[in-house]
């Protein structure tokens, strides 16, 4: 999938606090306006001798709130590749784990074998496995086992909770870490032949006693700064090695 020589990184990010540690450590300047009436927003820079660019939702007039789900995702990627073309899509942020597959809050998992939605239900065949998508990502095993990551298939829905008809799909297509937007992201990475790796740390466990959104609440800040650490060390330690 990788050239031996990343030059171009473009991070895929939904919301503002998960973006903002990224945008600082790497150093990104806000490129205003560069999608004219899209959403998006896009910071770039400089890092050692590559270009990184990150590209958030952006937020909705009305409520102020960050984009998030599938469609926003969409948008994003497409615009990031058509305008950037870069070597590699990053889809970074968070996500809810299950503690019956031995995930814990603020654990930091990859995307394994292929990325999928689970609540895409079209009882027909053929349109459920396209429904379901299985988008391909970059093998990452490597990186995981040097970098002390998870790996962990991803699941893609349009609501923060889920029905027992989701966990079903789950159960199917293997899904082990959940999000709203990886999905999403694979899809648009795959029509454009982009390799793609999702980076997500954990903000709530599914089936806690605890509601989700309060658990994300709660562990929104140390997971992104989890995201931080876990992107800069892929980047400087794994994307930017010349492979022999």
């Amino acid at each position: 999938y990788l050239k031996n020589h990343m030059k171009k990184i473009c991070f895929i990010v939904a919301m503002a606090a998960e973006a903002k540690p990224l945008i600082q450590h790497f150093g990104l300047m806000h490129q205003g306006g560069r999608f004219g009436q899209a959403p998006s927003q896009v910071y770039q820079g400089n890092y050692k001798n590559i270009e990184i660019t990150l590209v958030t939702n952006g937020k909705d007039a009305d409520t102020g709130f960050d984009y998030i789900g599938c469609e926003a995702a969409t948008l994003s990627t497409h615009l990031a590749i058509a305008y950037y073309h870069p070597d590699i899509i990053i889809n970074a942020g968070t996500a809810g784990g299950f503690a019956s597959k031995g995930a814990k809050i603020g654990d930091v998992y990859l995307s394994h074998k292929y990325i999928v939605f689970h609540d895409r239900r079209v009882d027909i065949p053929g349109w459920n496995r396209m429904g379901q998508g299985y988008f391909p990502c970059i093998d990452s095993d490597e990186i995981a086992r040097l970098g002390g990551f998870k790996q962990g298939i991803c699941t893609t829905g349009s609501s923060l909770d889920m029905t027992e008809d989701d966990a079903e799909q789950m159960r199917q297509t293997g899904g082990e870490v959940k999000d709203m937007e990886a999905a999403a992201v694979a899809w648009v990475a795959q029509l454009y032949k982009t390799p793609i790796l999702c980076v997500k740390a954990i903000t709530d466990l599914v089936g806690a006693d605890r509601p989700t959104a309060q658990q994300f609440d709660d562990n929104l800040s140390m997971a992104t700064q989890k995201l931080k650490d876990a992107c800069f060390k892929i980047v400087d330690e794994h994307l930017l090695r010349k492979k022999k």
